[in-house]
């Protein structure tokens, strides 16, 4: 199942305007803060399909009966690009347990790369809800070394994948792989095109750059 939210009107179409805007981009600050506040509309997309019970809750005049969202997600993220999308998704679910993993892609040629995994922090998952942030769904190598990667640590109920841009490719390498799992893919967009060297187009750029600054290959 894809949720694509750019497909509806909505303020996330601004900030996804502004994280792919070059001249918006050239202000680090605004684009880390724009890609939290879209982590915080897509855990509000998210809450809806959570688990809820009805508890009465006392007002300073009587009780009230609200159903409240009984179930603590894994939040999951992939280092380094991921953080601030995870921060806004933790901005909602602050009582969430988290998870973080270290997976990048490691380049033999000028075009070709294996996906390196070289760190994995995370609590146990058994029967969680598992919700895991990344900008970027290209070709979904990363995505899918780092869903194995934290599948060690337990079976999820439900998987939660995040991305603010997503190609075909991505999304068929996860239904793929999980085809009998329950898996939902919320993004923002989904763009055409993949370049050779297997980044999005027309895409955003890199999105952990832009965020913390360039780093050295």
């Amino acid at each position: 199942m894809v949720k694509e939210l750019g497909l509806k009107n909505s303020v996330f179409n601004n900030f996804l305007s502004e994280i792919r805007d070059s001249e918006v981009q050239n202000d680090s600050m605004r684009f880390r803060r724009n890609l939290e506040r879209m982590g915080e509309i897509f855990a509000y997309e998210i809450s809806k399909t959570l688990k809820t019970e009805e508890r009465e809750v006392v007002t300073p005049l009587g009780t009230a009966k609200m159903q409240l969202i009984t179930e603590k997600p894994v939040l999951a993220t992939i280092l380094r690009a991921g953080l601030p999308l995870h921060q806004g998704l933790l901005n909602y679910f602050d009582n969430a347990d988290n998870a973080f993993v270290s997976a990048y892609r490691k380049y033999d040629t000028a075009d070709e790369f294996h996906i390196n995994l070289d760190y994995l922090s995370s609590p146990s998952i058994k029967d969680r809800v598992l919700i895991i942030s990344d900008p970027m769904l290209a070709t979904g190598g990363s995505m899918l070394a780092s869903l194995k990667g934290l599948l060690e640590k337990g079976n999820p109920k439900k998987i939660h994948v995040v991305s603010l841009l997503a190609t075909e490719e991505g999304i068929e390498t996860i239904e793929r792989h999980f085809s009998l799992r329950k898996v939902t893919i919320w993004t923002g967009k989904i763009d055409d095109e993949l370049t050779a060297k297997s980044y999005i187009v027309p895409g955003l750029g890199d999105a952990g750059d832009l965020a913390y600054g360039l780093k050295e290959d």
